[in-house]
C-alpha cells in the first residue's frame, strides 16, 4: 500500500514519519519544501515531488496537509491522476463549505473524501494529536493511522464538512471561555477571593456540561431582561477595580438583542424546552 503526503510542512512531516515508521510506502510532494522536508526525503532515499502528477496513480491514500486556501486545489489537481476508489484525507483548515465542495468534486471522480479536523497542537503531540474524521472512508482512515499510533475519532453518520464545523464550534466555546476565565480570575485574584470563587462555582462543576449549556439557553429567552441588569452591574464592578471587561460588552449586546425580540414576539411557551428556545432564537435571527 502506498500513501501520498501532499504538503510537507509540520503536519505533513509528522504523519509522514509515523507512517514511514509503521512500514508504509510513501510518496512525498511539496511545491516549496522546507529544509526539514528535503532532509526526510534524502534520508529515506525517495523523491520529493514538486507537483501532483502521474506518480499519484499508485497511491491508495492521499493525505492533503496543505493550507486551507489550497485544499480544493489539491483535490482538483489530484483527480486526473488518482486511482478510482482512492481516498483523499483532507487535514487542512479549509471551511466546512469548502470541504463539502471538495467532497462533491471527489465523488464525481469516483474518489472517496474524508474531512479530517486536527483537534490539538501537532507541534506538541505530533502524530498522536487527536483527529476528528467524517465522510466516506473515515473508519478505514482511523484504522490506517491507528497502525501508526495515530488517534482518530470518527463521527458516527458524519458527512464531509462536519468534522471541521465541529472543530470551529468547539473553538467558539473554548476560546470564549478562555477570554471570560482570564477576566474572571484576574478580578477574583485582585479582590483576594479566588479560592472562595472556586467554592461558589462548585454547583456548576457538578452539573453535566450539556445540562448546564442547555439550561443557560432555554432560560435565556425567559430571563434575558433581568439578567441583562446583572451583566451591566458586573461590568461596572470590574471597571471599578481597574479591570474593564472586553468580554461583557459583547454579552450585553447579545442580551439586548434578545430583549428586543422578546418585546416584539415572545416565545409561545412560558418555559420553553431547549428545542423550542433554539427555534425561537433562530427564527429571530433569520434575515427579513
Amino acid at each position: 500500500m502506498k500513501i501520498a503526503i501532499i504538503g510537507m510542512g509540520e503536519v505533513g512531516r509528522a504523519y509522514a514519519r509515523a507512517l514511514h515508521d509503521a512500514g508504509y510506502q510513501l510518496q512525498l510532494c511539496d511545491a516549496r519544501p522546507a529544509p526539514a522536508a528535503s532532509e526526510l526525503a534524502v534520508g529515506w532515499k525517495q523523491p520529493l515531488h514538486a507537483s501532483i502528477g502521474a506518480w499519484l496513480t499508485e497511491c491508495e491514500w492521499i493525505l492533503s496537509c496543505v493550507t486551507g486556501a489550497h485544499a480544493l486545489g489539491v483535490v482538483e489537481q489530484s483527480l486526473p491522476h488518482a486511482a478510482k476508489g482512492a481516498t483523499i484525507c483532507d487535514l487542512t483548515t479549509a471551511s466546512p463549505d469548502t470541504k463539502r465542495a471538495a467532497a462533491r468534486r471527489a465523488g464525481e471522480g469516483a474518489v472517496r473524501y474524508v474531512d479530517v479536523a486536527i483537534m490539538g497542537a501537532v507541534n506538541l503531540s505530533q502524530h498522536r494529536t487527536p483527529l476528528l474524521a467524517a465522510g466516506i472512508g473515515s473508519g478505514e482512515f482511523a484504522d490506517l493511522l491507528g497502525k501508526a499510533e495515530g488517534k482518530v475519532r470518527v463521527i458516527d453518520g458524519g458527512a464531509a464538512g462536519d468534522a471541521i464545523a465541529l472543530k470551529i464550534l468547539r473553538s467558539v466555546f473554548t476560546k470564549g471561555m478562555e477570554a471570560l476565565s482570564v477576566e474572571l480570575l484576574m478580578a477574583a485574584e485582585k479582590q483576594g477571593v479566588r479560592e472562595k470563587l472556586y467554592e461558589q462555582l462548585r454547583d456548576i462543576d457538578e452539573t453535566p456540561l450539556r445540562t448546564f449549556i442547555d439550561m443557560l439557553v432555554r432560560t435565556h429567552v425567559v430571563h434575558a431582561r433581568r439578567r441583562a441588569h446583572e451583566v451591566h452591574d458586573a461590568a461596572a464592578e470590574l471597571a471599578k477595580h481597574g479591570l474593564p471587561s472586553l468580554v461583557l460588552p459583547g454579552v450585553e449586546s447579545r442580551f439586548a438583542l434578545t430583549i428586543s425580540d422578546l418585546e416584539s414576539a415572545p416565545p409561545a411557551q412560558a418555559e420553553p424546552n431547549i428545542d423550542q428556545a433554539l427555534q425561537w432564537l433562530l427564527e429571530r435571527s433569520a434575515p427579513a
